[in-house]
């Protein structure tokens, strides 16, 4: 796809009275060579991909470190016992966050949206629209082609690495793609779709990459679940009405130069913030003598 902003994308949605999903599927025929039927199908894979990571949830399955594994299992028993703070909808958007990125750090197959790290947050807010019959199969993945977009900007003018940009950087661009993804799927407007990213994007800036002893679990886990909850309320700002004060593209600028400010030891290194803590040195320890 070759869009250098969300506001390009916007602006070509009303220029050529299209809806978001659309310019972005035929942005990326452009390039591909492919029919709608193959963009669609392609897409059709990684939904089906999605879904299948969620419906293989294993709950006594454990990390090789043993730092996780259960949580997403536990919290979806508790969502039933209809006693939790967000209800039943949040409820369920947390215990899938949970369930894929715990199914990420087991070795099972996930899929990289926008990265494996934040695998958890964008079918977090999907799949239980699906399961409860809100949408159909065609409605979500047309709906992930305006997540495509919106990464693909974010990808374009930032980054999506941890190593590079920090954790606002892998879990701010899934719950920008998420928060977009939303407020399509609730009849937003195009420009709605580019508030609601970056509101999103907006509340996670700074957000740095400290994994315990250099793994893929621990803040990480937790964090798709901030993701997908982030996403949730910046959609509905979105469709209240509510405009930005600051662009979605200039957050997504500013979230480069924040990451180009974070010290190395808190992108991704495993060097700095919950990574130094004492315990958190004191796992590493265990992990490289065991």
């Amino acid at each position: 796809m070759s869009f250098e902003s969300l506001a390009s994308l916007v602006n070509t949605c009303e220029k050529e009275n299209k809806q978001f999903w659309q310019v972005v599927r035929d942005a990326d025929k452009r390039q591909s060579d492919m029919t709608d039927e193959q963009e669609f199908e392609k897409m059709h894979t990684m939904w089906s991909a999605m879904l299948s990571a969620a419906d293989s949830y294993e709950g006594d399955l454990r990390s090789a470190s043993n730092l996780s594994g259960g949580d997403g299992g536990k919290f979806a028993e508790y969502v039933k016992n209809g006693t939790s703070v967000c209800g039943d909808f949040l409820g369920d958007v947390t215990a899938c966050a949970l369930q894929m990125a715990e199914s990420n750090a087991c070795m099972k197959r996930i899929v990289a949206a926008p990265t494996a790290g934040s695998c958890g947050v964008l079918p977090a807010v999907l799949v239980p629209l699906y399961r409860r019959k809100k949408y159909t199969e065609d409605e979500i993945i047309r709906g992930l082609f305006v997540a495509a977009g919106i990464g693909q900007v974010i990808a374009k003018r930032a980054s999506i690495s941890g190593a590079e940009g920090g954790c606002q950087a892998e879990i701010g661009a899934a719950s920008a793609m998420a928060a977009g993804t939303l407020v399509y799927l609730f009849k937003g407007t195009p420009a709605q779709i580019s508030y609601a990213a970056g509101f999103a994007l907006q509340n996670l800036l700074g957000l740095v990459c400290d994994p315990v002893a250099g793994l893929v679990e621990v803040p990480c886990i937790k964090r798709n679940v901030t993701g997908a909850l982030n996403a949730c309320s910046s959609a509905d700002i979105a469709l209240a009405g509510i405009a930005p004060v600051i662009p979605a593209d200039e957050v997504i600028d500013a979230m480069k130069q924040i990451g180009n400010m974070i010290d190395s030891s808190l992108r991704e290194t495993g060097q700095g913030g919950l990574a130094a803590t004492q315990t958190g040195k004191q796992i590493a320890q265990k992990l490289t003598a065991s």
